[in-house]
């Protein structure tokens, strides 16, 4: 198969979705592997590497989109590869088309067999190709949060450890899953007091049973969200429902009451964000205010630690690529049901419930789908 791997364009993202390392894998198995030039120094791999391991380096998007069978990626794509959208096009990356309603139109349209990252699904619940970003933006959020907290920036000129003497910062995680366990540990770490709120009680008796006394585990609810808030210097959104727009868990006017300075870390930002007053902010321009709190809501958090976050998500991706590139897309999720349930879009219908539920549109069941024949 003929697997192509873009320069991602997005703000700031300076990941890449292949490592030497997969490449060699992918040629070794009989593929042949194209690479945009540059895409890899953001995350410090040069043109000369990828092509030690045995890829061919193409000399712009153009050339390497219009030559992909399979296409990998980072982040879902930006309106301005709209454009190379086509029927024969299986595009393997993150999607989270609940909240892109222009995306998910445009994959339709132009009837691209999409496979999202985030949607793949273990039949324990885990989302293996979710989970090692969700760990890299999870132990973020509490160093971007503790920047925010910084005087100059905007926040209420407070040291998360504080000094002794004084009082550490008050961290509220709302979510104990991969991404809100990642941030309440880095945060333990920091030396801050530490909330974890979780409508999973046995989630919440092993965070217990692994941090007793350094961290409170509070039953998620309404009344304790709003208690736990007031208090808070930072708060930390890290809510998932897989496939599907986050719940609004944090109201404007709960933020207009809560203390001048406080700072709110949306990690849900990619599926709508669990705060109200939510919306995607970059790297270059990284916080907003709402009621005299910070709100910082990058959509594309591993982006800023490339070198680390591009073979994290190649170490979990590539097992999961060799499949679609040795077998074909659809054996592959025919063999495979936690892959299978990775596909969002194909021939211009929409096989993934939560995305239909949050724009209104039809459904087509998956099981209709793999049962077709091929081609």
């Amino acid at each position: 198969m003929r697997i192509c791997v873009p320069k991602e364009i997005k703000d700031n993202e300076f990941r890449v979705a292949i490592t030497p390392a997969g490449v060699h894998d992918l040629v070794l198995h009989g593929h042949e592997v194209l690479i945009e030039t540059g895409a890899g120094l953001g995350s410090s791999i040069t043109d000369d590497q990828f092509s030690a391991a045995g890829a061919a380096i193409l000399p712009d998007a153009v050339s390497t989109w219009s030559a992909a069978e399979l296409l990998l990626k980072v982040k879902e794509p930006v309106p301005s590869e709209y454009g190379y959208f086509r029927a024969d096009l299986v595009l393997f990356t993150y999607l989270h088309l609940a909240a892109e309603a222009g995306l998910t139109r445009a994959l339709l349209d132009a009837g691209v067999t999409a496979i999202a990252y985030e949607t793949v699904q273990l039949p324990t619940r885990a989302l293996p190709l979710l989970a090692p970003m969700s760990e890299v933006a999870g132990r973020l959020a509490p160093i971007v949060g503790a920047n925010a907290m910084l005087k100059p920036n905007g926040g209420p000129g407070l040291l998360v450890p504080g000094v002794p003497g004084t009082h550490p910062a008050r961290v509220t995680v709302l979510g104990g899953g991969v991404a809100g366990t990642a941030a309440m540990q880095v945060a333990i770490g920091l030396g801050a007091e530490v909330t974890v709120l979780d409508t999973n009680l046995f989630r919440l008796r092993e965070l217990d049973t692994l941090h007793y006394g350094r961290v409170k585990t509070i039953a998620s609810n309404a009344f304790e969200i709003e208690t736990a808030l007031l208090q808070s210097d930072l708060v930390i959104g890290s809510v998932l429902i897989p496939g599907a727009r986050a719940p609004k868990l944090v109201s404007n006017e709960l933020v207009s009451r809560m203390k001048a300075g406080s700072v709110l870390v949306d990690i849900a930002v990619d599926q709508g964000g669990c705060f109200a007053d939510t919306h995607p902010t970059t790297h270059t321009e990284p916080t907003f205010t709402v009621h005299g709190s910070l709100f910082y809501c990058v959509a594309n958090m591993p982006g800023a630690v490339p070198s680390t976050s591009t073979y994290a998500l190649t170490n979990a991706t590539l097992p999961y690529v060799r499949a679609i590139a040795n077998r074909g897309w659809v054996d592959a999720l025919r063999a495979d049901a936690s892959l299978a349930l990775g596909l969002n879009t194909f021939g211009g219908v929409l096989t993934s419930a939560p995305v239909a539920t949050a724009h209104a549109l039809p459904l087509t069941p998956l099981a209709e789908v793999l049962a077709a024949p091929a081609g």
